[in-house]
């Protein structure tokens, strides 16, 4: 039979942009150790893994078959997940739903990424149709630059109220020991740096990062045997669509995720997120996404964003919460970029995020994005559901 199941600890690498003295399977154990080590378990404790990266956007394969000396999975089961930037959080879910199946009571689920030995940028404007999609599919940042043209233009939104998202984020960054990009920013460095695709600019956007994230899933009546702070799982909601580039049509906001956050608030009895939920660790690979997107999950009307920003709301010790570690913006080691959203809100529950810590939080949500503007989500609580 199915069964309730909780985070009960995680760990990460220190991430950069380059971990030379490290392979990928040296990577991954280093994750993996720290997270045996925050729930005082050893290998012999895990009954199942789930591991994903970029893998297939880099040409290198089977990486569920080559790391097995580092993720521990030795004679145990074991499968890849891969969905592109949503990897992360679709290897948090399929770890959830595999502890939550009844068949297995502990498992490790892994995100990992070395993009200081990879291509990725170079592999999404290769991946799409030549026909259709190539020409206008300029990788990741064109992509998300006509989001943000669409969304200045429909709601009279500025670089400058964009710029803000970003200095929120690395600002957090520099209580995260564990996050990339660490210095403070301000307002004029965001919108003096260097023009990528108008109107996104280099310090709005994410970085590329060499790390490694390990959560650990554990089933109801094992949970509460390893950690009387277990992070219960709530709802997970997720879309996965696919269209032409040609037959869609560029909006403010992200489709996907205004109906998955509809699918997962009702799941859960959420009516009002900004008030119900106390903090939020978001996948915003660029600052514009940090306005739209939130738009996107209910907390505020259409256009209405900017304001929620400029009021400290979604700043430490504001109404609610968002990247408390320093989010996308400061740390970006692709396939596990969206796992480490979902640890650092289990952190939060858990009283166990160090500086960047939240008092009292009840409610956190984490998100996940990538694919073809693909949106995943997991809900979780300090109390059973």
């Amino acid at each position: 039979m199915g069964k309730r199941v909780a985070i009960v600890g995680s760990g990460q690498t220190y991430h950069k942009s380059a971990r030379l003295d490290v392979n990928g399977i040296e990577l991954i154990h280093e994750a993996v150790t720290r997270a045996l080590e925050d729930t005082q378990l050893t290998l012999k404790d895990i009954d199942a893994v789930v591991i994903g990266n970029m893998d297939h956007f880099e040409g290198i394969n089977y990486v569920d078959a080559w790391s097995v000396d580092g993720a521990g999975a030795y004679l145990k089961p074991i499968f890849k997940v891969t969905t592109g930037g949503t990897t992360g959080s679709t290897v948090a879910m399929a770890g959830y739903y595999t502890a939550a199946s009844g068949l297995f009571d502990t498992v490790l689920a892994i995100g990992w990424e070395k993009n200081s030995e990879s291509d990725t940028t170079g592999a999404i404007i290769t991946a799409f149709d030549p026909i259709w999609d190539r020409p206008a599919f300029a990788g990741a940042v064109a992509g998300l630059a006509v989001e943000a043209s669409v969304y200045m233009h429909q709601y009279g939104v500025t670089e400058k109220d964009a710029a803000r998202v970003s200095v929120r984020d690395r600002r957090h960054a520099t209580k995260n020991p564990h996050a990339h990009l660490r210095g403070e920013i301000t307002i004029e460095d965001v919108l003096k740096s260097p023009m990528l695709s108008y109107p996104v600019k280099l310090l709005d956007m994410c970085p590329r990062t060499d790390g490694a994230c390990a959560v650990i899933f554990a089933a109801e009546g094992r949970a509460e045997k390893i950690t009387d702070k277990p992070a219960w799982v709530w709802a997970t909601a997720n879309r996965h669509n696919y269209v032409y580039i040609g037959d869609w049509e560029p909006t403010a906001g992200l489709k996907t995720l205004e109906s998955a956050s509809r699918e997962v608030y009702q799941k859960v009895g959420i009516r009002e997120p900004l008030k119900e939920v106390d903090v939020m660790e978001l996948y915003l690979p660029y600052s514009f996404a940090g306005l739209s997107w939130i738009e996107s999950l209910g907390l505020c009307g259409k256009g209405e964003a900017p304001r929620l920003l400029w009021d400290g709301v979604t700043d430490m010790g504001g109404e609610l919460p968002i990247n408390l570690s320093g989010g996308v913006i400061s740390c970006n080691p692709i396939g596990a970029t969206a796992l480490i959203r979902v640890a650092e809100a289990a952190m939060q529950i858990q009283g166990k995020a160090g500086q960047h810590q939240v008092p009292d939080v009840k409610v956190a949500l984490a998100t996940g994005f990538g694919g073809c503007f693909w949106s995943d989500i997991m809900i979780m609580g300090k109390e059973k559901k």
